[in-house]
């Protein structure tokens, strides 16, 4: 059964969901009470209450830390949201610079992780024969555990980088695999880092599953 809500509560996740549209941030205070006309801000307090208990955000302390959830995307009938954080490789391993402010929809049948992904711009071509070549996009979920065979987003040091995670029972036991024989695997050691799995490619506007 789904949390009720009403049509004020609704106006305003619309107004939250527009600002990260068109700014890559929520709302402050004063921009929700400007969107919605009213004058006080325990108003806002209280819807933003309500839409957080009923689990249509996730909110902390302060106005502009707000996350829509699942729920909250499919009561106003909109796509689910994804914070792209950067451009990574798919190559030899190279920073992943936050890029601040922007948002990119995504596919209804991941938009059950909404809260736990983001997004990444590939750079290189040592994944091409899993179908993820250099220009394409990754939709990443932020995971703890990993299996064999999982791509997955890792940080090198101080690096990010994308590969297949492998655990073998022979030398080298557990390593990040390139799917580009010209590229060479990267060992696990202590400056290896998991970070997320990813889920989906986005190969000229079209979402694909990772394989």
């Amino acid at each position: 059964m789904k949390s009720a809500i009403t049509e004020r509560q609704k106006q305003l996740l619309v107004v939250i969901y527009e600002f990260f549209t068109t700014t890559g941030y929520p709302p402050s205070f004063e921009e929700m009470k400007e969107n919605l006309g009213v004058s006080s801000n325990q108003s806002i307090v209280d819807l933003l209450e309500k839409l957080n208990a009923g689990s249509f955000i996730k909110k902390s302390s302060g106005a502009r830390s707000i996350a829509i959830l699942p729920l909250g995307y499919d009561v106003i009938g909109r796509p689910a949201l994804a914070p792209i954080l950067g451009t990574t490789t798919a190559g030899l391993s190279a920073e992943s610079i936050e890029i601040a402010g922007a948002w990119r929809p995504v596919s209804s049948d991941v938009a059950k992780f909404a809260e736990d992904i983001f997004m990444l711009k590939i750079s290189g071509d040592s994944m091409i024969n899993a179908g993820i070549d250099d220009g394409d996009a990754v939709l990443v979920q932020t995971i703890k555990e990993f299996v064999s065979g999982d791509i997955v987003f890792a940080e090198v040091g101080e690096e990010g980088t994308v590969k297949r995670f492998m655990s073998d029972d022979k030398p080298p036991y557990v390593y990040l695999k390139p799917e580009n024989p010209n590229y060479k695997n990267i060992l696990f050691t202590d400056d290896v880092r998991l970070k997320g799995k990813v889920i989906s490619i986005l190969k000229k506007s079209q979402w694909m599953p990772a394989k």
